[in-house]
């Protein structure tokens, strides 16, 4: 018996290195549903009748065209990349998913509603911030990853708006009306 401890014992410490070598998986969190907020809010804006710089139409084409480019990018780096996950579940770690749906979201609210104060685009990154961060929190991504994810969610949203642009060219009519002392502006799109 005495024999039989020890060696579960010394089994259990040549064994621990190869445990250890991963950090605990902490199950899905906040961050699944708080990846959408920043999109939500731009279409809960425009449909309470919030100015955006975009019509509806324009608004489908270029949010489309911005998820595509963001979700075909991340999907296609994590196919051929397949760096192991902090907490050694899958080999899908680089770059976030997560980190750039959310930047890709919080950019959109910001080309949209930037305009009306500059604290809205201050809070969509604040929340695409805040997924990033529980996605290092819980052991999904190391910093690099969403870093990536933020760089590919800001730029193909960019890249996204410059596409939208292009097969919507009537966008390039601005409307200036003014109400009272202030100046609005309305793009057309």
């Amino acid at each position: 018996m005495k024999k039989t401890i020890i060696l579960l014992t010394l089994l259990s410490l040549l064994l621990m290195p190869l445990q250890a070598q991963y950090k605990r998986y902490h199950g899905d969190g906040i961050d699944d549903y708080l990846r959408f907020v920043p999109v939500a809010a731009v279409y809960g804006m425009k449909a309470f009748g919030a100015e955006s710089r975009s019509t509806w139409k324009g608004l489908i084409v270029n949010t489309a065209a911005a998820y595509a480019l963001t979700v075909g990018t991340t999907w296609a780096l994590k196919a051929s990349i397949h760096e192991t996950r902090p907490d050694g579940t899958d080999r899908h770690s680089f770059p976030s998913g997560h980190t750039s749906a959310a930047f890709a979201g919080a950019t959109i609210l910001w080309k949209e509603y930037s305009q009306l104060s500059p604290w809205i685009g201050v809070a969509g990154y604040a929340v695409a911030a805040a997924v990033a961060a529980d996605r290092v929190r819980r052991n999904r991504h190391d910093w690099d990853d969403v870093a990536a994810g933020a760089a590919i969610g800001i730029g193909a949203t960019q890249l996204g708006y410059w596409i939208g642009r292009k097969l919507l060219p009537e966008k390039k009519n601005m409307a200036f009306a003014t109400d009272g002392s202030t100046l609005s502006m309305t793009l057309y799109f």
